[in-house]
């Protein structure tokens, strides 16, 4: 089928589409809470916010008429061992814009609805999250064949889910009704940042690996190595969002030693995240010298770096520090040129279908398992 047949067109709205959705979103939630200018940009967020809202509605309506449509698309997204890794990405844009709805949901509607809608929407993507956590690497365990050169960054994109669900699930908690609720929905929020964390720490060790003994994963896939961000910056955020929370309804000193793990546990891996983004950054440089081509990998450059802002930010917020104060809104500046960045992009490859290919499968990895494998 050529690129410009209707039906190649639409296998290949996967996904991963909703990638472009999360790193829009957290553009919004970030401005909003960032030290120093964050009063100034209640504007500009709900704007983003509305634009990110807009993209949602607009990809669930086309996944689903493709649904209808054209089931055996799913079929295929399922089955392929790279895009089948990005199905971590709707429950996670789903939390990004019910974040957003508290934060900004009130310029259009009522107290009421706005809690409605953020509810139904982390609950969704909280629970589809982590089906997806559980079900995707079952799937690279028990279906696809693996080389030891496979693991790449899209990895990351099922397990990060249930710590978005920590970081957005400490905005919801205040809104809980009744002691018990919120202290049930404080340590299942911690639960979930303790699926995702440990898992990550294990792909990212496998990255890193990979890179040691195979190099890059390719060109159009080196962008998904800034994914390593994500958890990392989410945790971060997590930890300081749910600390706070923890002050309100949680007896001391258990709340004071919850509130302190944002600062000893945010700094260190604040620390690695920011020697992450040098390294990402050369191997990103050296395949743009290689004429890496434009791919919808490139929306890597955004959530995970959105993750970093408001992770600083949560550590300025505990520190009163005026080092990760203007360190938020400098990252916040280079998460607005990434978003440029893959916005560009994306509506040129839109243009000429580039971004509606499908991912080529990776040699090194294949669609089955033996099954006589144990």
């Amino acid at each position: 089928m050529s690129a410009n047949d209707p039906q190649a067109i639409g296998r290949h709205f996967g996904p991963n589409w909703f990638a472009s959705v999360m790193g829009t979103g957290i553009i919004a939630n970030a401005a909003i809470g960032l030290p120093v200018v964050g009063h100034r940009l209640a504007g500009f967020g709900f704007v983003v916010w509305s634009l990110a809202s807009l993209m949602l509605i607009t990809l669930l309506v086309v996944l689903l008429l493709q649904a209808l449509l054209k089931p055996h698309v799913y079929r295929h997204h399922f089955d392929d061992p790279v895009m089948s890794q990005f199905w971590g990405a709707p429950p996670m844009a789903l939390m990004t814009i019910a974040g957003g709805t508290l934060l900004f949901g009130h310029h259009v509607f009522s107290e009421p609805v706005v809690l409605a809608i953020a509810w139904t929407l982390w609950l969704v993507g909280t629970v589809s999250g982590f089906v997806v956590a559980i079900v995707v690497p079952f799937r690279l365990f028990t279906h696809h064949r693996v080389r030891p050169d496979a693991a790449f960054g899209g990895w990351l994109m099922p397990v990060v889910s249930p710590m978005v669900s920590a970081a957005i699930g400490a905005m919801l908690i205040p809104h809980a009704s009744g002691l018990v609720l919120q202290q049930t929905m404080l340590y299942l929020c911690y639960a979930l940042f303790g699926v995702s964390l440990v898992g990550a720490l294990i792909i990212i060790t496998l990255i890193w690996s990979r890179l040691a003994h195979y190099g890059t994963s390719g060109g159009a896939r080196v962008p998904t190595l800034w994914i390593v961000l994500g958890p990392l910056g989410q945790s971060v955020t997590a930890a300081g969002a749910l600390g706070l929370v923890a002050l309100n309804i949680v007896d001391q000193p258990l709340a004071g030693s919850l509130n302190a793990m944002a600062t000893l546990y945010g700094i260190p891996v604040w620390g690695f995240a920011f020697y992450w983004s040098f390294m990402a950054a050369l191997l990103t440089l050296r395949a743009f010298r290689k004429k890496m081509p434009f791919a919808l990998t490139w929306w890597a450059f955004t959530f995970p770096v959105g993750t970093c802002v408001t992770g600083t930010t949560q550590i300025a917020l505990h520190t009163g520090l005026p080092l990760f104060e203007w360190a938020a809104v400098l990252l916040f500046v280079g998460l607005l040129c990434a978003w440029l960045t893959a916005a560009i992009g994306t509506l040129r490859g839109f243009r000429g279908h580039q971004v509606l290919h499908a991912p080529a499968r990776a040699p090194e990895v294949a669609s089955r398992k033996n099954l006589d494998d144990s």
